[in-house]
């Protein structure tokens, strides 16, 4: 099974029309949305091509497909889940793969690996799991610093990245991978 993972899109038109390609060419199983879909947040600047409204159809032509998986961001707002056509308003969610290992899927600013300025608020959680997370808009994949056998990954920012790439992960066969997004 393959899930791929994004986060942050922040509502840039530009980005989130590179992520639907990347999706086509993926052919994931599952999509895990992370949180800030659609706003860009009062401490961002403006992402390239900032178009929520046009955001929107792309992100609900994923739901067609009933692949998603989405949580809250911390730029989510109500009138967020009433124009798009998944639920996106939960802080959490919990995905399992096909070998039962549980991936707990967040944003970061309510549980978090206390990676980057996240919170460092993590659940209880079965030994070889892994907490997925954006909100620092910077890539993690390993282990959480004293919480032997959970695993840490962040796919980074799609739109605004703070360590300088924008992009997406990717969860196959029991591994995470970043994947860069390339300007055209």
């Amino acid at each position: 099974m393959k899930f791929l993972i994004a986060s942050d899109i922040h509502g840039s038109a530009y980005w989130a029309e590179r992520l639907m390609k990347a999706i086509e060419a993926e052919a994931p199983d599952r999509i895990i949305l992370l949180g800030d879909l659609l706003y860009h947040g009062p401490r961002n600047d403006l992402p390239r091509d900032y178009a929520p409204k046009r955001v929107i159809p792309l992100l609900n032509g994923l739901a067609a497909t009933g692949r998603v998986i989405a949580v809250r961001g911390n730029c989510e707002a109500e009138v967020d889940q009433m124009v798009l056509e998944f639920p996106c308003m939960a802080d959490s969610a919990i995905v399992f793969d096909t070998d039962g290992r549980q991936l707990f899927c967040t944003h970061g600013h309510v549980f978090g690996a206390g990676f980057h300025n996240s919170v460092d608020n993590l659940p209880p959680l079965p030994d070889g799991s892994a907490i997925l997370y954006g909100h620092t808009h910077v890539k993690v994949n390993e282990e959480v610093p004293g919480h032997p056998g959970i695993w840490a990954f962040n796919p980074g920012s799609v739109s605004i990245p703070k360590d300088g790439t924008h992009g997406y992960g990717i969860y196959e066969d029991g591994a995470f991978r970043h994947v860069v997004l390339e300007e055209e």
